[in-house]
Parts: C-alpha cells; structure tokens; sequence
C-alpha cells in the first residue's frame, strides 16, 4: 500500500499568504516518535564518542568471534583480550575496555539467547531513559509502571518485548532479577544499563550462567540518559531462525565496490565501443558507497545463502544494472539542475558539456536494461525484473518531474507535499535494488509489497537527512544556491511566526533574499524548531520501515534489513542548531583557533587526525 493519500492541501497547511499547489498529493505522515530519540548528549568518556566508531567496534568484535569462536560465559581475562584486539583492530584507546569488553559479552551471547523462545526472556531497562522533569510515571516495588506518554524510547521497548512475549521490568538492582532466574522464571536476559552497573553485576550474570546481553548506556549519570535504540531493538528481536548476523555487510559492501572497477566491468559489459560508452564506463565507475547495488546483493545474500557460480554472476549484473540506473539519473539530475560541479569535482556535463552527458546517461539506462537481459535469469524473472526497473524509473521522473515543474514556478508547498515529491523521486531508486536482489533470488513475487512499503520509508528518510545536513551547509543556504523543494524550510514557513515567517516563506518558494546570512536563516529555523520536527519525521520514517518488516516471514532476510538500514544512517545525528548550539560550535572553533596559534608547527597534522 502506498503511503501517499491521494488528497490535497489547503493554504494553512503552507507558507502565509502564498497560493499552494493543491494538485499535489499530500503523503502520509509516520507515527510520531519520542522527542527523546533527537536529544544529543556526550557520552562517558569511556564510550567512543559516536555511532560509526561504536558500530566498527561492535563490527570488529564479531569479526573476531567468527574467526574465533568463544564459548560464554567467558572469564574476564578473556573479554579483556578479546576486546583490546576489536579496539586495535579499529583505532580505539585503553579508556574504552570496559565498553569494549561489555560488547564482547553480549555477542559471545548471541547465538545462546536467539535459541532461547521470545517468552521465556526478560527486557531490563533502566528508569533513566525517561525524561525525568517531564515523566508521568510512578513506581512500585517492581519498578517503573510506564504510562506511555511518548516522551521517551522505554514504552516502545516495552509494548514490542510484550508483543513478543517478554517479561519486562523497569527497575534498578539485581536482586529481583536473580530471584527470577533461580525460580526458573526467565531463560536469559536483554538489558540497557550504565557501565558501572554491568561491572558490577557481571559476576552474577557469569555464575547463573545463562544468556545475558546488555546494551550499554551512552552516560551513567542516573537522568535522561541515551542508549544505541537500535541495537537495544537487535537484540529484542533475536531469533535461532535469523542468520543474518553472520553475513558480514563491510566485507559484502567492499565486495559490491570492486564490480565496478574497469576490469570486472570490462568483463561484464564487454569494451566500451565509442566515446560515449567509454564515458559511461568513466562515470560508472567512480568511487561512492554503492548503496543500491549493496542492497541488491545483501536481500541475495540473505536469501540464497551459498549461491552457485552461475547465481553469483547474475547477481554480480543484476547489482551494476542497478547503479547504472542510478548514475545516469544522477547525470540527468545535474544536467535539469545546471549543476557543474559536485563537491569540489566536475560533474559529467561540468567536464563533457550538456549533449555529452546527456548522451551518457541515455547510454547507461540502455546498459541497465542489457544487463538484466544478459543475466542469465529465467525468462520469466527477466521480464518481472524489467518491469519493476521500468516502473521505478516512471516513478522517479515523475517525482522529479514535479520538482522540476515547481522550479519553473515556483509556489509555496506543504511539507507533506515536498515529503510526496522525496517519495516519487527517491523511494523508487532503494526499491527497485531490493526488488531486483529478489527477483534474483528466486522469491520476487512474495516479498515485492513488503519490500516496497519499506523501500517508500527509507526513501523519505534518506531525503529528509540531506535536507538536515544542507543544513550545516552554508552554500546551501544562500542567495545563488539552486532552490529546490526543501521539507526543513517548509516546516519552518509552516511554524514560523513574525518577520521570521515572511523570511522562511519566501525562502521556501525559492526566492532570493539579499543580504541574508546562512546563520541567520539557521537561527530563524532553529526558532521554530522546524529542524527539530524533521528529525522527529526522519525518526519516524526509520521506524516505519522497521514496522514494515512485519509482515516478512523470512527471519533473515527480516535481520538483514534492520541491519541494513542501522548502517545506511549511522552517521546521521541530531545536533541542533539552537543559539547555544551555534555559539558552543563558536567557542569549539575558537579554542580551536588559539591552540592552532599557540602550537608548534609538527602539531596541526596531528590535529586533523584528532578531529577526524
């Protein structure tokens, strides 16, 4: 089922005073999310300090583990040894050990809890996680007795473990726990606690010898603190029938990047004949994170777990048809948006000129489709795949159709309305790699909606994290940059009030503004916390893909999208852009300033390392 509802607009929803779009559907909005899921705080100095290091940690670590298998409850030499080489492994400090060992715990646990049944299992978590001055809360003997408020992660932890079948309690100690294993209530345990606590209990959990993990938290001051959600949400959903845990997606990502070096394509495609083709095979293969053709092989990867040569090469064609796809939208994209240059770099019609390029991107669609014809695949699975390629593509021009119809005249949007544009123009280009890595696996036709329904909420997400990091770009922002539709300055016209509204809306209808600042356009949305609300929306869009996996019945296919999805927006964080937010990253660059002065010269190379 799509997720645009086929209604429209009026003008309140939009920037004051202006005419709306009323032909435009307007999408439907996710659930909302906590608020607490967008707060940002430090962690412990003990914790690496952000998500993709903690994620190459925790990466590193099972690298380890498969390598050399461990039998738990390990002793804590042993978590200490193994934990220093994940750490040196990935460029980590002596501080962070106890976190490291923690991670080591849990996963030597993994296989032991995903055998043990969903409703023989406690969920552990700490009252911390509530936003104490807001919480309505109260307690018993047994702890915390949600009331499920919305302000925090805890009641969506609990209704899911519950789903599940879960024991859950809200609760500090070990004592009521203990008593629980030792009646035989609870076969193992899924936790969220504070480093000094999981030190402290550790040689409890090591003597009753069951499953334990327990996902730490990022401070262990007792009051709004935070936890990775996303992995709290891993190891609630467990299961023995699950095997993604074991498809190692850095290496299979590292694996989808050589398909496109000159040789393999070489050996795909055939030489390239003419200028143009030699062009194409250029630009298709420079460097970026294959996303799409990544997503084609991971859906294969979990589904035909040990392919036959024959099923490898198909993929390795079904993968490049898919970036090939994608490239020449990029190439057509630049040229309808008169970009030159991306990044500091040429783009294609930047070095070749417009007839060029577009020649090129025309060159790569054909290429596309030539693959999946050449695939190898049934000719059944043939057609259903030039099908779900061909439709993808209808989508996205529409989509981009419409922005480009927008960019001519220009008209005040409603979010919702620039949420349905990133729908038609990006959803399609995530589903139709899932798609195909499906067909290629034998069980297209049974997986199509799901993966569809999740494809349009990743989509949309994906959309609204470029949206907030043009944010942090100054060029973005002012006068002479190419307005497009954008959900943050929608939002922000929608809630704006004063002279910040007439700024926001003109701005959101693509006008120039003279004179205006990036950090005054930045503060205007701050203000009114438009930026706050897309990262809420971006929140919600996540968790509606997650919900979309519902309906899978393949646990590992099931795993692997959680996985995959955790790893597309890793490196996506809230950090605000509030007035004490923009004077802290002030002070930050001042300091920074006067140390740079003050040092010998050997230390700014030094420096950089640091910051990077």
């Amino acid at each position: 089922m799509s997720t645009a509802e086929r209604t429209t607009t009026d003008s309140a929803a939009a920037a004051p005073g202006a005419p709306v779009r009323s032909s435009l559907p307007l999408v439907i909005l996710p659930p909302p999310v906590p608020p607490a899921l967008i707060r940002s705080r430090a962690p412990h100095p003990k914790i690496p300090q952000t998500k993709p290091e903690r994620t190459a940690l925790l990466e590193a670590i099972r690298r380890g583990l498969a390598a050399e298998p461990a039998v738990p409850p390990l002793r804590m030499e042993e978590l200490h040894a193994r934990a220093r080489a994940a750490m040196a492994e990935v460029g980590l400090g002596e501080i962070h050990l106890d976190y490291a060992g923690v991670l080591v715990n849990n996963e030597s646990w993994r296989d032991a809890l995903a055998a043990v049944p969903y409703h023989r299992r406690l969920l552990l978590m700490p009252k911390c996680l509530r936003v104490e001055s807001r919480c309505p809360a109260p307690f018993d003997e047994f702890g915390l007795l949600c009331k499920s408020c919305g302000l925090c992660s805890i009641q969506d932890f609990q209704a899911e473990a519950e789903r599940l079948g879960y024991a859950v309690l809200v609760a500090e100690g070990s004592a009521l726990v203990m008593a629980m294993i030792q009646t035989g209530q609870i076969d193992a345990i899924v936790g969220v606690s504070c480093l000094p606590v999981l030190e402290k209990t550790h040689p409890f959990v090591e003597a009753a010898a069951i499953p334990a993990v327990a996902v730490p938290l990022l401070q262990d001051d007792c009051i709004d603190t935070m936890v990775d959600d996303d992995w709290v949400w891993d190891y609630i959903h467990l299961e023995a029938a699950d095997t993604s845990r074991r498809l190692d997606l850095g290496g299979l990502q590292n694996t989808v990047k050589t398909w496109f070096e000159p040789a393999v394509l070489d050996e795909l495609l055939g030489p390239a004949e003419g200028h143009a083709e030699r062009v194409g095979r250029e630009w298709l293969g420079v460097g970026g994170k294959r996303w799409r053709p990544f997503l084609a092989a991971a859906v294969h990867a979990a589904l035909v777990p040990a392919p036959t040569p024959a099923q490898e090469a198909s993929l390795k064609k079904i993968a490049v048809a898919v970036e090939c796809f994608h490239k020449a939208s990029l190439v057509h994209d630049d040229i309808e948006d008169g970009d030159l240059e991306r990044y500091g770099e040429p783009t294609l019609p930047g070095a070749y000129g417009v007839p060029v390029a577009l020649n090129v991107g025309d060159v790569l669609i054909g290429e596309g489709y030539r693959l999946i014809a050449e695939s190898g695949l049934d000719p059944a699975t043939i057609t259903a795949a030039v099908r779900e390629a061909s439709q993808s593509q209808r989508l996205l021009c529409r989509g981009q159709g419409e922005e480009l119809a927008w960019s001519r005249t220009p008209t005040a949007l409603a979010s919702r309305q620039v949420l349905e544009i990133f729908r038609l123009k990006t959803a399609p280009a995530f589903d139709v790699a899932l798609q195909l890595g499906s067909l290629c696996a034998g069980r297209g036709s049974e997986l199509a909606e799901v993966l569809r329904t999740f494809s349009e909420a990743v989509g949309i997400a994906y959309q609204i994290k470029d949206d907030l990091d043009d944010l942090q770009d100054d060029a973005g922002l002012l006068p002479g940059a190419q307005p497009r539709p954008s959900v943050v300055l929608a939002l922000a016209a929608e809630r704006a009030r004063g002279a910040d509204r007439d700024l926001l809306g003109r701005l959101s209808r693509g006008e120039h503004v003279a004179g205006v600042t990036a950090e005054r356009i930045r503060g205007a949305i701050a203000e009114c916390k438009a930026d706050e609300k897309a990262a809420l929306l971006l929140e919600g869009y996540k968790e509606q893909a997650i919900r979309a996996l519902d309906g899978l019945l393949e646990p590992t296919l099931k795993g692997l999208m959680r996985r995959v999805l955790g790893k597309i927006f890793d490196e996506v964080s809230f950090e605000g852009y509030c007035r004490e937010a923009e004077q802290e990253r002030l002070r930050h660059a001042k300091t920074e300033g006067a140390a740079k002065a003050s040092a010998p010269a050997v230390e700014p190379a030094a420096a950089v390392v640091e910051r990077a």
